[in-house]
């Protein structure tokens, strides 16, 4: 009989269904065996299956399983290694808040965790952390511990399931690993719970005051130095000098508030783009957890708006006007009302969510015209209440203003929606204003040496107090209970010492809390290393090469030795030797004094700090690049000369403990010049690897004068 398309077609079809349905029975088989093999005491987490169960080839060839928990919102994604890959462990990524269980899917580089993990012999973890009903906050009414850590344990227990029945019965060691409010849920995690993780990385961890604080204090600074940060930072650059100087009284005293609250102070040179990060969403949360706040603040003695003389007046506006028209995305960007790179985030999240409210697509509105023009002060957040039309009695919070228009700050789409040209508004910052200066009136206890500025010589309050700490509710709510340094396994913590959300001394705060639990024998289970040029965020890449560097090296190396020191009992560099004055972290100059794991740059410019020089005349400049004792070999060195971020001078050596640099260079052009020389060491002295590269850099000055 001969061979036809149909028949061929017909084959095709049933081959594949063949497969299809042999894959749906697979996974039919797998889930009774899940629900037969697993138990936790955890009820809540009592079914679970399995929806993928297949092999991927990117970014490096693994077997992804995804699944959830029946009755749940939590969802999990299981990255497995290779059967003769595994080395018996899994790192666990432990999300800020809880998001979604593919958020590494499509990372690169550095950045790759699936990768990192896979090709380091670990299978990786992803969860929703609970999903929607996981994202625990004050006055939600939502069950903490459900996204803080419950979740995560019940995902990771049932990795162990699965793990099992892939490479067969074994002892799989558990970690994990979280940043900012990631480092709160890990910490919570490894505090609470018994037998699931064996070890932890929690990373720029702040502590249970570190909300609202942090942020009001930052933001207090920006408003009243906004026009000084040029010459503050530039003081503060290398060959810089005294930061006070011009300042006036008021000026001073945000400069030396801030900084003693533990502000970086190096980390100022980012102001233009610093932003008020999480503060936006923090903000409703104080407004309604203390509302008589924002009218005493105005009215009572002891109050910064009480005070007719103070700066905190002329800031203040309270305008009533009405609304002329709605300013789409795209003409927010072309005016410069808004950046791009905004506009692109929102996109696919508030304005899908715009859409649904049946607006137009494409159309949700970036910014509002309003009949009246604005004062011109130094706005950096307020309250628009709408008063009359569909939306009265709501309100949306303003980011900016620029004349007659004010640009929502992450609005809720049902609310714009409502809103009409016409309709009544008053433009108020009265509250955000209150809030820039809402730590003075939450002092804690003395274990918080930041807030002893605040104190007389009494130990007393010098401000008016509020019945109760905000601090540690938002603390609770995103760890589940506050932590207490009392943990099973080890812990290796890490900060950055650029951090300008999570300052650099509640990573110190911590290692005390498990100082006051295992005294002499901290050692043996706790490590804080610090990454000097770094800050918050965990990227790859920044928009600041000559200023700051990734610690994401710091990080994977962190995962690794944590594994060996747990499984293997070798024990890891030694915690970063410094000392705390004014809430500032001071690191030794040496790297074999600094310790930790980071290497250390000292650069000199024709033998000086900081080179003056004439165009044409060479400068010479000689590095000195050294790793702390046992912690690997440099690999990477490269130049930039000119502060363009390019780094296109690279040196060339082979990989050693300690490398010293001589380079030439002149320039054509008068000016001030900041050369950078950037560095990375990697344990094994592999220079190609993507993965475990510790950066460092150093920045020197030069003037060039006609």
């Amino acid at each position: 009989m001969p061979f036809s398309k149909h028949s061929f077609v017909v084959t095709l079809l049933l081959f594949v269904l063949s497969v299809h349905l042999q894959a749906q029975n697979n996974l039919v088989q797998a889930n009774d065996q899940l629900v037969k093999n697993f138990t936790l005491n955890d009820t809540m987490f009592k079914a679970p299956y399995v929806d993928v169960d297949e092999w991927r080839d990117k970014p490096v060839r693994h077997h992804y399983v995804h699944g959830g928990f029946t009755g749940t919102d939590t969802r999990f994604s299981f990255y497995f290694p290779a059967k003769e890959n595994f080395k018996g462990h899994f790192f666990q990524y432990i999300t800020p808040v809880p998001i979604n269980e593919n958020l590494s899917q499509g990372e690169t580089g550095e950045a790759d965790k699936i990768g990192f993990s896979v090709t380091h012999g670990a299978y990786f973890i992803e969860t929703n952390g609970g999903g929607k009903y996981g994202a625990g906050r004050p006055g939600s009414g939502v069950d903490a511990s459900i996204g803080a850590y419950r979740a995560n344990a019940a995902c990771a227990q049932l990795s162990r399931v699965v793990a099992k029945m892939i490479y067969g019965k074994q002892r799989i060691y558990g970690y994990a690993f979280g940043g900012s409010g990631g480092a709160y849920r890990t910490i919570g995690g490894i505090e609470n719970t018994d037998g699931v993780w064996d070890g932890a990385v929690p990373y720029v961890l702040g502590s249970p005051m570190a909300i609202p604080n942090v942020f009001t204090v930052r933001i207090y600074a920006m408003r009243v130095l906004h026009e000084k940060f040029p010459q503050i930072v530039d003081a503060f650059e290398p060959g810089g000098g005294d930061p006070y100087n011009g300042l006036t009284d008021e000026e001073k005293q945000a400069l030396t508030e801030v900084t003693k609250m533990g502000f970086p102070s190096k980390a100022w040179f980012a102001w233009q783009t610093m932003g008020l990060h999480a503060f936006p969403v923090l903000y409703p949360g104080v407004q309604m957890a203390d509302a008589k706040y924002f009218k005493d603040f105005w009215t009572a003695p002891g109050y910064a708006g009480a005070d007719s003389t103070g700066s905190v007046q002329k800031a203040r506006i309270q305008k009533t006007t009405k609304i002329k028209e709605f300013i789409t995305a795209d003409k927010a960007v072309q005016t410069g009302l808004v950046s791009a790179e905004s506009i692109a985030q929102a996109r696919g999240t508030a304005d899908d969510a715009w859409k649904s409210t049946g607006g137009a697509p494409g159309m949700m509105p970036a910014a509002i015209q309003l009949d009246d023009a604005l004062p011109a002060v130094n706005f950096l957040g307020g309250d628009l209440f709408i008063k009359s039309g569909a939306a009265a009695g709501k309100k949306i919070f303003i980011a900016n203003i620029s004349g007659d228009k004010v640009v929502p700050g992450s609005p809720d789409p049902t609310v714009l929606v409502q809103l009409k040209p016409g309709d009544e508004v008053t433009l108020d910052n009265s509250d955000f204003l209150a809030a820039q200066t809402y730590h003075r009136h939450q002092v804690p206890g003395k274990e918080y040496h930041a807030w002893d500025q605040f104190r007389d010589a009494t130990g007393k309050p010098i401000y008016p107090q509020r019945p109760m700490l905000l601090g540690p509710l938002f603390t609770a709510a995103a760890s589940g209970v506050l932590p207490t340094g009392k943990f099973k396994g080890k812990v290796i913590l890490l900060g950055s010492l650029w951090d300008s959300e999570a300052f650099p001394w509640q990573q110190d705060w911590y290692r005390n809390k498990v100082k006051e639990r295992l005294g002499d024998s901290t050692d043996n289970y706790f490590r804080l290393w610090y990454t000097d040029h770094a800050n918050h965020a965990d990227n790859e890449l920044n928009r600041y090469p000559t200023h700051i560097v990734s610690y994401l090296g710091v990080l994977q190396q962190a995962l690794l030795d944590l594994s060996a020191w747990v499984e293997k009992g070798t024990a890891p560099p030694p915690t970063t030797d410094y000392k705390v004055e004014d809430a500032q972290i001071i690191l030794p100059g040496a790297a074999q004094l600094r310790k930790g794991i980071q290497p250390v740059v000292v650069l000199k410019a024709n033998g000086s700090d900081k080179a003056t020089v004439k165009a044409g005349q060479p400068v010479t400049f000689n590095a000195v690049i050294e790793t702390p004792a046992r912690t690997g070999k440099i690999v990477t060195a490269q130049w930039d000369f000119e502060g363009a971020g390019t780094f296109n001078v690279a040196e060339i050596f082979s990989p050693a403990a300690t490398i010293k640099l001589k380079r030439t260079y002149s320039f054509s052009r008068p000016g001030t010049y900041f050369v950078t020389l950037r560095t990375a060491s990697q344990r094994d002295g592999d220079a190609h690897t993507p993965y475990t590269r510790i950066q460092n850099l150093e920045r020197i000055r030069v003037v060039v004068s006609e």
